[in-house]
């Protein structure tokens, strides 16, 4: 069996970005499954400190390319390094971030390779699969498990004859742990020049301006989450007021912000943010299946919701049956009330 790869993005601090330690924290689990090893990849410019960021994570070989030209990402060069790469040491398992860099780059690798790729991933386990009009048997592989046809399915797809299996995976998704501490693995410097030719920096980056994130509900650990239920714009003042007194921040569903309720960075869902929050307070928001897979994972739910019989009452931990303009300003005076 061959080793597991992950593709690891590098912060506009310098450091490897969360999104690339979860998906080792989870590939690690894969790799221990499977009895191999766990790869990273890393490319970019004057990076330093790998190996304390990434061996506490489980990965045994980390592959550095360094150069002043693969910093800020390009697609050209990290293409050809990542292919390259690939064609040498032919991973069974290649996972990439579904983030810009990886929906540009992780298409492209497997294209090239011919091989699939599954996007936006919500789960990834080890498995069996029986192709009974082939007579085949496959054993030990990728399960890449995605919500389908608009969330109302849960897909579970398997690649059994093309390597290597490949997935993308939304930050938040995977639980980012340590595996120990002290694990120790080895560092393998790549000659760039071997993997890239000159033809690869036609474009160069001249400026770059980078707008600073207002809104930063992933890290959120206590959630006040407003749905189409709400009503309107104003009501939504009520969630904003909660969440100022409970020290948390204001989430929604797709719904919300599309009658233009908030703004679209507080999204929660499969086509949002993914959070695991301790405390995660759902207000008229009914629960479709797209909101319930970028919060179901959250320690504590609380529903606030008209209707008994509503999806999201079926996860929540304890459900409130009432108008949410009713129990909104209850919980805020009750809560003002009783805290110093």
């Amino acid at each position: 069996m061959n080793n597991i790869f992950v593709y690891c993005e590098i912060t506009e601090e310098g450091t490897i970005a969360d999104v690339s330690l979860e998906l080792c924290s989870k590939a690690r689990k894969l790799a221990d499954r499977l009895q191999t090893k766990l790869e990273a990849i890393v490319i970019g410019s004057n990076l330093t400190n790998l190996e304390a960021q990434l061996y506490p994570y489980g990965v045994d070989i980390i592959n550095v390319a360094d150069d002043a030209r693969l910093f800020p990402y390009s697609t050209l060069p990290h293409f050809d390094i990542v292919t390259n790469l690939f064609k040498e040491k032919n991973p069974e398992i290649a996972l990439f971030g579904a983030t810009s860099v990886g929906r540009d780059l992780a298409p492209r690798v497997s294209s090239y390779l011919r091989c699939g790729l599954t996007a936006d991933c919500t789960s990834l386990e080890i498995g069996d699969h029986t192709d009974a009009k082939a007579g085949k048997e496959y054993h030990d592989l990728l399960y890449q498990i995605r919500p389908a046809f608009g969330g109302n399915i849960i897909a579970t797809i398997v690649n059994p004859e093309t390597r290597p299996q490949m997935a993308t995976v939304r930050e938040g998704v995977m639980k980012k742990e340590i595996y120990d501490a002290n694990h120790k693995g080895v560092v393998n410097k790549l000659d760039v020049a071997k993997y890239v030719t000159d033809s690869d920096f036609c474009v160069k980056i001249i400026e770059r301006h980078i707008e600073e994130q207002k809104i930063n509900i992933k890290n959120a650990q206590i959630i006040v989450a407003g749905g189409y239920g709400m009503g309107s714009k104003e009501n939504f003042k009520l969630l904003h007021e909660l969440a100022t007194v409970i020290g948390g921040e204001v989430g929604a569903t797709r719904a919300a912000v599309d009658a233009g309720f908030t703004e679209g960075e507080r999204q929660i869902g499969q086509t949002g943010v993914t959070v695991r929050p301790k405390l995660y307070i759902a207000c008229g928001v009914s629960g479709a299946v797209q909101h319930r897979a970028g919060m179901d994972q959250s320690a504590k739910i609380i529903s606030i919701n008209t209707d008994p019989k509503a999806p999201i009452n079926s996860i929540a931990d304890y459900t409130i049956i009432g108008d949410v303009c009713d129990v909104l300003p209850k919980m805020i005076k009750s809560y003002k009330a009783n805290t110093k």
